[in-house]
């Protein structure tokens, strides 16, 4: 039986603070209606002042690894997937190693925006089949709300704070990761991207003033483009693996709009009660969003061995991703 990786161990955390639509009723021009009908969130949670992605994760990582019946020093690769880390320099991967105390660890950051999670798996799955890694801890955490313009109403409602967190092992038996798939499009990075704070445009009085550390985005053509691309992935994921779709057993989408996740579940003829949906209560969380709903399955009992799980997701790049896992 060839080598793959299989996940022995989940978590998740969310900060404390709830910010609900109707909260935002009375900071923008805006309605809990509007933004229920439009993208299917009602709340979502905001992480203090204090808290960076470090610290999201770590919560989501103790969770993870406690699943997994590991110590912290028996991890020997760390991969943090993030657009909202720490800081620039030293990779968020490498202050949460410090703070787990896996000092038997390497560790990297990997930004593929809310594609990050399923970009990290392969990586993982790849590091893991060379027979070089055996226990990889992959998160993907965001504190997305301190890269959000909350004066602007268009992207205001969207985003939210969190993380989720696997441990991914080999094994030998018929299950784990079966596949997956990578794509971008970068003729298209303007339709969603934070302008300030790299090399092109440092952090200056003048970025500041004209709001270029807050996430941008074109809603609409974003939209289109999401649905069109994620039908047809996740029938290709399937046919790839010789799948039917009413084999599937789990849809675990990223929860960025409720519309892009009926859609693709309707290409399917999945019906709803077979997809995760948590954007209700957590929003758009890029990259932490489909770690935390895989936990959340995990841990309500939705998924059970042998299961066919499928995780897709589409992200700033533009890039989407998908794979399917075989639990």
């Amino acid at each position: 039986m060839q080598l793959r990786s299989r996940i022995t161990g989940t978590g998740s955390y969310a900060p404390e603070r709830v910010l609900t639509n109707f909260d935002l009723e009375k900071m923008v021009d805006t309605s809990d209606e509007w933004i229920t009908e439009r993208t299917g969130i009602k709340e979502r949670r905001i992480a203090k002042d204090t808290e960076a992605a470090s610290d999201l994760g770590l919560e989501a990582s103790k969770m993870a690894i406690e699943m997994a019946g590991i110590k912290p020093r028996d991890i020997d690769m760390i991969i943090v997937a993030t657009v909202t880390g720490d800081m620039p320099l030293p990779s968020t991967a490498s202050i949460l190693q410090d703070k787990l105390g896996a000092k038997n660890a390497a560790a990297f950051d990997l930004n593929a925006a809310c594609s990050g999670f399923i970009y990290g798996l392969a990586v993982a799955d790849s590091l893991i089949k060379t027979g070089s890694f055996k226990k990889v801890l992959l998160v993907g955490t965001e504190v997305l709300s301190k890269f959000t313009d909350w004066e602007d109403r268009a992207t205001c409602v969207l985003f939210g704070d969190g993380a989720g967190a696997v441990i991914l092992e080999p094994t030998d038996e018929d299950r784990g990761v079966m596949s997956f798939h990578l794509h971008s499009d970068g003729n298209l990075w303007e339709l969603l991207y934070l302008p300030a704070g790299g090399s092109r445009n440092p952090a200056s009085e003048e970025t500041i003033k004209d709001k270029s550390h807050y996430i941008k985005m074109k809603g609409n053509e974003t939209f289109k483009v999401a649905v069109r691309t994620l039908e047809s992935l996740v029938v290709d994921t399937l046919k790839a693996n010789r799948i039917k779709p009413s084999e599937l057993n789990m849809l675990i989408p990223h929860q960025a709009n409720l519309r892009i996740i009926q859609a693709t579940a309707n290409r399917l003829n999945l019906p709803m009660d077979k997809v995760l949906v948590n954007i209700d209560r957590y929003g758009n969380t890029s990259s932490a969003s489909i770690p935390i709903a895989l936990d959340e399955a995990v841990r309500g009992g939705k998924i059970r061995d042998g299961d066919y799980v499928l995780l897709e997701a589409f992200g700033g790049g533009l890039t989407w991703a998908s794979a399917l896992i075989k639990w």
